[in-house]
Parts: C-alpha cells; structure tokens; sequence
C-alpha cells in the first residue's frame, strides 16, 4: 500500500469510527425512547436490559451504515478539498479516482461483510429481540397498574383513575375489563366509585375489594336472531371482592424462543424455502377455487367423444332453439330456476369476496419474504453506490467539518430512506413489484453517483445552470441583455431621469438606460401621463402594453402558487395513502385537485393575457400554443423562461414607443 493510500484510508476510517459511534448511541437512544414503555414497571434487571439492546442494535445497522458512509464520505473529501489536498495531488499527476480506488477496495469489502451480517446477525437479532419483547410483555407485577390507562392482567383489564393512600390501595373510578373463555372478547365488564387493595404487593394474589358498583355480563343466546341484539345481564352491588392470581406472571423465561419462522427471521437459504412453499399454496389455493366455482356453476363437462358406427352413416340434424329459454318454462319453473341462480351467484360472490381477503393477506406476506430476501443484497449495493455519491459530492462543494456537509449528506439520506419506505410500502400491497421496491432507492441513487463521479473527475462545477437555459432561451428566441449595472439610476432624482430618457445618447448612456429609467419613474408613482407632460415623447400603446404585463404577471404568480400547492398535496396523497392514513390522503387529493383546477383556471387567465399581448403588439403568438400543451405538466420549468420573454418584449415595446 503506497503512502497516499494509506493516509486516505487512515483519514477515512477515524472520521468513519467517529460517526458510526456517534450514530449509534444517537438510534441507542431513540430505541430507548420508542420502547420506553414496554421496559418501564417491569422490575427488569441490568442484564435484560443489555440484551434488549444488543438483539435490537444489529437491526439499526441497515439504517446507520449507509447514513455513516455518505456522511464520512463527504466531510472527508470535503476537508481534502477545503484544505487544497486535491490541488496538491491533481498538480502530480494523481485524479480523484486514482485517490479513491485504494478507498473504494475497502468500501467493497465493507459491503461484502455489510452482506453477511444482513444475512446472518440481522435474523438473529430480530428472532431474539421479537420474543424477547413477547415474553417481557408477560412480566406486569401487582404494583405497576398506573393510573389512567389499562393496565392487563392475567384475564383482567384494569383502569384505575386516581390511586392514594401511603401505598396506592385506595382507587377511584375503577374499569374493569374481564375476558371471556376465548381469551379474546370482553365478556364481563365492572364498574365501581371506589375500590381497595388489601393484599401485600409482594403476595401472589392480588385481593381487590370494589364498593357501589354495576357488574356487566353478556349473555349469548342459542339462537342467531337473538344475537344480534346484544343482550346482557347487568347487577349492582355494594361490596364486591376479586382475587387474581398472579403466580403465573413471574415464572416467565425470558430467553424462550416461540416464534422462529417470520420473514425477517430467516436467512437467504431459509427465506428461498418460505418462498417456494408460499408460491406452491398459492398455486393450489388457485386451483381450488377454480375447482370450487366450477362445481358450483353446475356446468356439466363436455363428454368424450363416442366411436361411431360406420355402418350408421345416417346424419342427425340438431334442433336449435334461438329465443329466450325462459319462454319454454312455465311460471313456476321460471321462478325456480331465477331463485337458483340468484342463491348460485350469491354464494359464489360471498367465496369470492372471502378468498380475495384471504388472498390479499397472503399477497402482502409473500411479498414481505421476497422485500427480506432482496434488501439483503440491495444493502451491500447501497454501500457503495452512497460512497460514490458522498466521495465526490465532497469534493465538489469543497468544504469538511460537521455544518454544511451534514446537513447535505442528511437530506440525501433522508431522500434515499423515504423512498425506500414508500417504494416497500406500495410493494406490500401489491401495487409495486417486491424485488423492485428492494433495489429502487438503490437505483435512484446511482445515476446521482454517476453523475456526481464524472463531474468532480473532470473538475466542473456540481450545476452548470447555463447548459440547461442556454438551449431554451435559443428556442424561446430570448435575447440576453448586456450585464449592465443600472443601480446607479435609483440614486438620482427625478429631473436627472427624466433628462437620461430625453439625452440618453449624449450623455454616454446605451438605449436600454431608458427603459430602466421609465421603471424607476413608474415604481415611485409618476405615471406615463405625467412623462409626456415633462416632454418624454412615450406613444400611449405602451400603456396598454404594460397594464396586459401586469395582468399576465398577477394571473401567473396565482398560477405558479396553485401548481405548487397541488402537486405537493398530490404527493402527500400518495405517502398518506402508502402509510395507510386513508383521512388525511381522502383530504390531501381533495385540496390538490380544488387547488389544480384553480391552477387551471389562472393558467388559461395568463395564457390570454399572453396572446392580447402579442397580438397588441403586433408579434407572432406562435408560443400561446406551444405553452398550452406544454404548460400544465411542466409549469415549473416554463413558468420563469416565460417570465423571461414577457419582461424582455415588454423592454423593447417601451423603447420603440420612445422613438
């Protein structure tokens, strides 16, 4: 390894160590704050709590190591450029890539390694952390039912609003919740002013002396009809005792391991398995409700064909009948057959509706094995493609240390990290390919990382803006003006104006300074009928001229503000409805399309203007019609080119009209 190598890669891995353990401790943290509750009043000890955090630790790495190597990436190559490293080497003979090839070796093996773990720790750490979670939701001593929520116990679920006394015996309000024999229906439920523990919080049994209460059992019925009408049993009481034992919730082994098969559970070979069996029930879930609805539909199967007798050469002639079946029926049998088709198509669609919900459930977990199974390979990629994206934006933007390189390389991961949820989302309901969704932040980031790479390799600029509004002002015909600075103008009064739009040539001036001028006397207040009264010869169509601009301009602000309002709801729409917020998505695309109408409505208002405009002063209108297709999709782009082009025929409509 040559010296330069050495010290890159030196400079690179301190920076590296430094935020991955910063990162850590910051998603350590945030981890403790989300699970707060589910470790709080359990009497857990310090080794539990270890082991929490050691099982959910790997898990944050999907999360940390892509935002590490962006982040290292850039402050690195950020510092190397600030600090004119990349100056020193160019001017040897050493280009970027020969500098980041020693670094990139060791990025591909990080990602080779990132692989393995995804694959073997990860699993690992998310079997043990979800039935490590289960079996700490088990422990709930006597003395950790906190006012105001519902705290279960065994079969009871107990709300207490207020608790006093030395030891918390004294309750008031009490909501008790008791379940039924499934273990899943609120059978009985007791009310009561006031109640008391008299048991020892260390005791197995918790005595529970409830006073001036009611006491609700419901009653189910053996017939169906009676059912649906909720009956119940209600009683009152003065005084009503409860002991629950609780012996069971302390023999509870905090290391068993009941759940072993969810998808993030299982390895690459563990989760090909899951796949190909899941595939074949669906086949056969397929067939079998083909096989269901064909039985079902009394079609009979065509029958083989029958060896026919040679000797027989008769031909037989089929009656065809072409009118309505029913007419050869009598009422009765009409009404039998109807009633059976009606019954027939019922209870096909009541299949239907149930194997679609079934099907749905099992679309969404299958494709949660192939999101596992892909992400597992999509994290290693990652990895790479962030560095080539954090390396030479870097070296672009030339600046280390923690502001401005933070703040880029947490917006880019933001990016990339949103659309991975969005893209998973929208694959688990099957409205995204699953293999897709596993790689698409991955490929949206690696024409950026291309991109990136082939400027900062050649030494340009990270936007070279005039690349882009070169072209369209050709097309759009828009002339540049001369870099003249006209600030000058607002310093003088208005005699000295008025006297550069009348002597503008003798006094040393180019013709545009008369325009400026024209915009500086109109911005304090003096209209064009007070600068003929001084003498300015200005004709009265630019009055005309300027008042269409100045619909044009108000009419089109309306418009840009619409079409950012809509296309941002428009997109929220998506997230919400992708994150299941049906309320807020129904709400966010009702305001987008109010507002994209409105949009409309002020477009096609400026699109008018634009043509009186030009058809004022005497101009071809050939762009009303190009900006009428292209307008609407793309507003963003042609609104300020547009922009451009009214100002500048309104500058030369003014200096004709002062000749």
């Amino acid at each position: 390894m040559k010296i330069l190598d050495r010290y890159i890669l030196t400079t690179y891995l301190k920076t590296f160590i430094s935020v991955f353990v910063i990162l850590i401790l910051i998603f350590i943290l945030q981890t403790l704050w989300l699970y707060i509750k589910e470790l709080a009043g359990k009497d857990l000890d310090l080794e539990i709590i270890a082991k929490f955090l050691l099982y959910f630790l790997p898990k944050l790495i999907p999360l940390i190591l892509p935002l590490t190597i962006l982040l290292s990436s850039i402050m690195v190559f950020g510092n190397f450029a600030e600090n004119y490293e990349f100056a020193a080497m160019k001017s040897t003979g050493i280009s970027l890539q020969r500098a980041m090839s020693g670094l990139s070796i060791f990025i591909v093996g990080l990602a080779i390694v990132t692989f393995f773990f995804s694959n073997n720790v990860i699993p690992w750490a998310e079997l043990n952390s979800y039935n490590l979670r289960r079996n700490i939701a088990k422990l709930k001593p006597a003395a950790a039912i906190a006012e105001g929520q519902f705290n279960e116990i065994m079969n009871y679920n107990i709300k207490v609003e207020k608790k006093s006394g030395d030891k918390g015996q004294y309750l008031e309000d009490v909501i008790i919740h008791i379940k039924g024999s499934d273990g899943r229906k609120n059978a009985t439920t007791i009310k009561s002013k006031t109640g008391e523990f008299v048991s020892d919080e260390k005791s197995e049994v918790i005595k529970l002396i409830l006073f001036d209460g009611n006491y609700y059992s419901d009653v189910y019925p053996s017939k169906q009809k009676e059912r649906l009408k909720h009956p119940f049993a209600k009683s009152t009481f003065e005084k009503y005792i409860i002991n629950i034992d609780i012996s069971q919730m302390d023999d509870v082994d905090l290391d068993e391991k009941s759940q072993t098969d969810k998808y993030n559970m299982l390895s690459i070979s563990g989760l090909n398995k899951a796949i190909d069996s899941l595939e074949i029930r669906k086949k056969h879930e397929h067939e079998s409700l083909s096989k269901i609805l064909l039985q079902r539909s009394s079609v009979i199967p065509k029958p083989k064909p029958v060896s026919v007798n040679k000797h027989n050469t008769e031909k037989k002639i089929d009656s065809v009948y072409t009118g309505n079946v029913l007419d050869l029926l009598d009422t009765r049998r009409k009404n039998e057959m109807i009633d059976a088709a009606i019954r027939g198509i019922t209870s096909a669609k009541q299949i239907l509706i149930t194997k679609k919900s079934n099907q749905k459930k099992s679309r969404e977990w299958l494709n949660k094995h192939y999101i596992s199974l892909h992400e597992k390979f999509a994290l290693g990629f990652a990895c790479i493609i962030l560095f080539f994206v954090g390396a030479p934006l870097g070296a672009l933007i030339r600046k280390g240390g923690i502001g401005l390189p933070m703040v880029i390389a947490i917006l880019l991961f933001l990016t990339y990290h949103f659309i991975g949820i969005f893209a998973t989302n929208s694959a688990k309901n099957g409205s995204l390919s699953p293999i897709l969704a596993s790689w698409f932040s991955t490929l949206i980031m690696l024409p950026l990382s291309v991109y990136l790479t082939r400027r900062a390799t050649a030494d340009r600029t990270l936007f070279e803006f005039g690349n882009i509004s070169a072209p369209l002002k050709k097309i759009f015909k828009i002339k540049e003006k001369d870099s003249v600075d006209y600030k000058f103008l607002n310093s003088l009064k208005n005699e000295e104006l008025f006297n550069i739009i009348k002597n503008y040539d003798t006094l040393g001036h180019e013709e545009n300074v008369r325009f400026e001028a024209v915009k500086i006397l109109n911005s304090k207040g003096i209209h064009n009928d007070e600068l003929r009264a001084n003498g300015i010869n200005i004709n009265s169509n630019f009055d005309t001229t300027k008042t269409i601009v100045n619909n044009y301009q108000d009419h089109s602000k309306f418009a840009i503000t619409l079409y950012a309002i809509g296309v941002v709801l428009l997109v929220l729409f998506f997230v919400f409805k992708n994150n299941k917020l049906p309320h807020l998505a129904s709400a966010s695309i009702q305001l987008s399309i109010v507002s994209l109408i409105l949009f409309v409505i002020y477009y096609v208002k400026s699109i008018i203007n634009m043509r009186q405009l030009y058809n004022h002063i005497n101009k071809g209108n050939k762009l009303v019609a190009l900006f009428l297709i292209l307008g609407i999709p793309f507003y963003m782009i042609v609104y300020p080119f547009l922009n451009v082009k009214i100002k500048e025929d309104l500058r030369l409509n003014c200096l004709e009209s002062l000749k």
